[in-house]
């Protein structure tokens, strides 16, 4: 494991450089959290469809346990677990609107990892950087557990874990423990843990801070120490269930997929589980007890246990949902944690928003009306009162609100469009929408992928290490 150990230091030297201005050494965070063992035990696999580009470099890297689809080139960096989905990279030819301009892409773009580790995250492209649309970027960069890049450019940067950076180009910026930052463009920044930042130009500012007493409750960082907190048990819990998904070759269907859906072959399905039509469910998927409504959806690492949801619902990447009834159309963002409990169920309320990294915890019923804005920390009623909002009261905010922890600035139906239009395009690009002939989506498209595995050396100076190949049509 020479080799990968001097891979790791090399990275982490490049991380280093790029956070020297704002004083932050990654090393602390990162040394041993994931033994050096680990690295040759675990295949690589990538998808091959007719509908998803192929091309596909590994170069002097380690990528174990990870998942690849679409067009991506990894170069001396480390993957751990994570998952690179390109199923929505832009063509050559393609022309992209940004603001007054119309930009044809020149080139087919392409997911390039370079000097980077990434543990256990969900990368996905759909980037809206209009400086650079041929290549999404991912260099000097260092990311921990469950964390998600979306969207997001990243340069010299560290995230912490179950943080999220999403449609925002970064550079030389720290991102703390589960915040989560939407804001078109962050440098040289730190960013303190459970910061959940919304910005965009001249329209609105949204910002939210979990007071950190709370916060270590659900995830711990310490510096030379494994991640802890109720997040990380709850994962750890079911780590079991997903070892025999990835150890049997050949799995059986449960049930038959219905018309339009398609259930991942790396998606663990505990019994009593219904899927109606157009249902998409991600791989690291995990569904127990469940009922999906026409049109839902489970994204990568999503948790949906003891749940019924109506139809046409997002469940973002990481997002957890237990004891819960949700009505149709409600969006539930990345990496929240929506835990009702047996005695006391969870009931959300139809075109509800629930903001990224919100924390349902409930110590009692908790019923949330129809059309509400979500966020924050909610254990009982009496926490709507500060962290819930009517949306139609919100379109109307002119300059601004400040209701308990929240801060928000700006136009409120400026925010609530953008949020409502993202939604539609979520639904929209994952085929919730499909009639049988059109609006395909990654439901539909993601039905006949073929997956294929690649080894890492397993003894010698390159243990540990992935042979540099490239996989084209």
């Amino acid at each position: 494991m020479k080799k990968v150990e001097k891979l790791f230091n090399r990275v982490l030297q490049r991380v280093n450089i790029n956070l020297r201005e704002i004083e932050f050494d990654a090393n602390p965070w990162v040394a041993g959290v994931i033994p050096i063992d680990q690295f040759g035990k675990f295949y690589a696999f990538y998808g091959i469809s007719s509908r998803h580009p192929l091309d596909l470099s590994f170069a002097h890297s380690s990528v174990a346990g990870s998942y690849f689809l679409g067009k991506c080139r990894v170069n001396n960096s480390i993957l751990y677990k994570t998952d690179i989905r390109g199923d929505e990279l832009k063509s050559k030819g393609d022309a992209i609107k940004y603001q007054d301009f119309e930009i044809v892409v020149n080139a087919d773009e392409m997911i390039r990892i370079e000097d980077s580790f990434l543990i256990k995250n969900l990368v996905h492209n759909c980037s809206h950087d209009p400086e650079n649309l041929e290549e999404f970027n991912i260099q000097n960069t260092c990311s921990m557990h469950y964390a998600n890049i979306h969207g997001s450019p990243t340069e010299g940067c560290f995230l912490g874990p179950f943080s999220t950076i999403d449609l925002t180009s970064m550079q030389d910026s720290v991102i703390g423990s589960y915040s989560y930052i939407q804001a078109g463009e962050v440098l040289h920044m730190n960013i303190n843990p459970g910061t959940i930042w919304v910005h965009a130009d001249g329209d609105f500012n949204f910002l939210y801070e979990y007071p950190q007493e709370i916060l270590e409750h659900y995830v711990s960082v310490t510096p030379g120490q494994a991640v802890s907190g109720i997040f990380m048990d709850f994962i750890e819990a079911r780590k079991a269930d997903f070892q025999r998904v990835f150890d049997v070759v050949n799995l059986e269907l449960p049930f038959s997929i219905p018309n339009g859906a398609s259930l991942d072959r790396f998606a663990v399905i505990k019994p009593k589980i219904t899927l109606n039509e157009n249902v998409l469910v991600s791989q690291r998927a995990y569904l127990e007890n469940s009922w999906l409504g026409k049109g839902a959806n489970a994204q990568e690492n999503c948790y949906i246990i003891n749940s019924k949801l109506m139809g046409n619902n997002v469940t973002a990447h990481g997002a957890k949902i237990i004891n819960a009834d949700m009505g149709t159309h409600v969006f539930v963002g990345f990496n929240s944690f929506l835990n009702g409990k047996p005695g006391h169920r969870l009931n959300v309320g139809s075109d509800c928003i629930v903001m990224p990294h919100t924390i349902i915890d409930l110590e009692e019923p908790v019923a949330i009306p129809d059309g509400h804005l979500v966020w924050g920390h909610i254990s009982r009623m009496k926490d709507l009162e500060t962290q819930t909002y009517p949306i139609s009261k919100f379109a109307e905010i002119k300059d601004g609100l400040i209701l308990g922890r929240l801060l928000f600035e700006g136009d409120g139906k400026a925010f609530v469009d953008g949020f409502k239009a993202r939604i539609h395009h979520i639904l929209e690009a994952n085929g919730a929408f499909y009639d049988g002939s059109k609006n395909h989506g990654h439901a539909q498209n993601n039905q006949n992928i073929s997956i294929n595995t690649i080894q890492p050396y397993s003894d010698g100076e390159l243990e540990g290490l992935y042979p540099t190949i490239r996989i084209t049509p």
